[in-house]
């Protein structure tokens, strides 16, 4: 598939976002957050401008941008139309636990009803956006349920390291954040493995002998192309990577995306008054590690219909 550049930028910004409202709402009822205003003020406006950055980049992406609010009428049989929903469901409740908190306290039944709806609604958001993917059963890499517990994992992993990085700032206890962080980087690391070991050794039921009904007289090769020129199937669907270069960027996301950052914050445990520095440079290495591998994520999956273009499998 082609990896557009507006859906790449969604899937993680809105994903971190997402994560970090999550981490928020546990870090809060468990009263582990700074009690300081402007620490609330700068942890929640920034998941709200990440979950916003990615909803709008999602709309761009549209061929017709200005029907986008259509598609929230379909929610009971579309993920996109459930995942726009409880987009939107998010804010005001992730806003309202977000005041009961600094003004009642985390120990207050009114922040701990908010807060609890919080989670649960930005948690359904990205388990949505998976879904979306992982219900195209014509894309082999996708239908899988690799798909939507890497993006709830990675989104909470992502969070994981805003909010430490947030405390380290606000001169909080960043350390059980940063606990969290490592365990999920250890967890993202051992989950993209096995994802990329599924779409190297699986194939796709579907065949050029199943697709034409043919294959009771033998192989089924392409005689001529559909068409003289490429179009606009073969450009977004029939998108090819050449194993080398998939190979040497799966490197590069195993390293900056995961083992660099755990380095960087098993040291911010061992150097003392370098919290800050090694954080920040642990969440800059995994925000490039994620974009490599959202692009790859789309990049190496094939949809089936690129078997009627002489594709041998998808």
């Amino acid at each position: 598939m082609h990896p557009a550049k507006s859906v790449i930028l969604f899937t993680t910004t809105s994903g971190a976002g997402a994560g970090l409202l999550i981490w928020l709402g546990l870090f809060g009822l468990a009263g582990r957050l700074s009690p300081e205003m402007f620490f609330h003020i700068v942890a929640f406006g920034l998941a709200f401008v990440l979950v916003t950055m990615g909803l709008l980049s999602s709309v761009f992406h549209l061929g017709h941008p200005e029907r986008a609010w259509r598609a929230l009428s379909q929610w009971r049989s579309s993920w996109l139309s459930r995942e726009g929903v409880t987009a939107l469901a998010t804010y005001p409740l992730a806003a309202g636990y977000a005041v009961t908190l600094y003004e009642l306290g985390f120990a207050h039944i009114i922040t701990k009803m908010m807060g609890l709806a919080a989670i649960v609604s930005a948690s359904l958001f990205i388990v949505c956006t998976g879904m979306i993917y992982a219900s195209l059963r014509p894309i082999r890499a996708w239908a899988n349920p690799y798909v939507p517990s890497g993006y709830l994992l990675f989104a909470l992993m992502t969070g994981a390291i805003l909010l430490a990085l947030l405390q380290a700032m606000f001169g909080g206890n960043y350390i059980p954040a940063t606990g969290f962080t490592i365990g999920l980087l250890a967890m993202g690391f051992m989950h993209k493995l096995g994802y990329w070991r599924f779409i190297d050794q699986t194939s796709s039921g579907s065949t050029p002998e199943t697709a034409t009904g043919l294959g009771h007289l033998g192989q089924v090769r392409l005689l001529e192309g559909p068409h003289s020129e490429a179009n606009y199937l073969m450009q977004e669907m029939g998108f090819r990577i050449a194993r080398k270069h998939a190979h040497a960027l799966r490197r590069v996301v195993l390293i900056a995306g995961f083992i660099v950052p755990s380095l960087a914050l098993v040291a911010a445990f061992i150097v003392s008054g370098a919290g800050i520095f090694v954080i920040l440079l642990a969440a800059v290495f995994c925000a490039v590690g994620m974009v490599v591998e959202r692009w790859l994520f789309f990049a190496e999956a094939k949809h089936t219909v690129a078997m009627y273009y002489g594709a041998p499998s998808a």
